[in-house]
């Protein structure tokens, strides 16, 4: 097989069961400045089903991501997450109701589980903004209010910052 080069000398690597091909389609949609690389099918011969990605490529906005199929035996769980900022609340809206849709599920605080499993953290840039140079006393306000949230609400984290 190819080696594939990216500038990334580190690069996720995700593990599915059936499911690569579908994963990487919808990413790839979802997200500008996004493609699929290589998809490479495992065919007959092999353990696996001959329709299932052996080794796939994708980039979504701008991140390198290989992806495979190999069954059933790993699953994602959430001590592993992509993490997307998201400067309007249309940004939010959209990546968080794709990715929860046709069997994806919500969680606390930003988080959900797509799909197939796998975890995101939609998370305005805003909030990250006033975590890491707001006023500490407010930022705290804000995270109280977030503490509450499922998806996360913009205009509801600023009022809470600027109570």
């Amino acid at each position: 097989m190819e080696t594939i080069k990216t500038s990334q000398n580190i690069t996720p690597f995700l593990w599915f069961d059936g499911k690569a091909e579908e994963a990487m389609k919808l990413y790839t949609s979802l997200f500008p400045n996004s493609k699929i690389i290589t998809m490479k099918k495992w065919g007959g011969g092999s353990n696996f089903p001959p329709e299932w990605v052996m080794a796939g490529t994708i980039q979504i906005d701008g991140l390198t991501v290989n992806m495979f199929d190999a069954g059933p035996q790993f699953r994602f769980n959430e001590s592993v997450s992509f993490f997307v900022g998201c400067k309007t609340q249309q940004e939010v809206d959209k990546y968080w109701n794709t990715l929860t849709a046709d069997g994806g599920m919500e969680s606390m605080c930003g988080w959900l589980k797509d799909k197939f499993g796998f975890s995101w953290q939609i998370v305005p840039t805003f909030l990250m903004e006033k975590m890491t140079s707001g006023d500490p006393k407010r930022s705290g306000q804000m995270m109280q209010a977030m503490m509450k949230m499922k998806k996360l609400i913009i205009a509801d984290l600023e009022a809470a910052y600027n109570a």
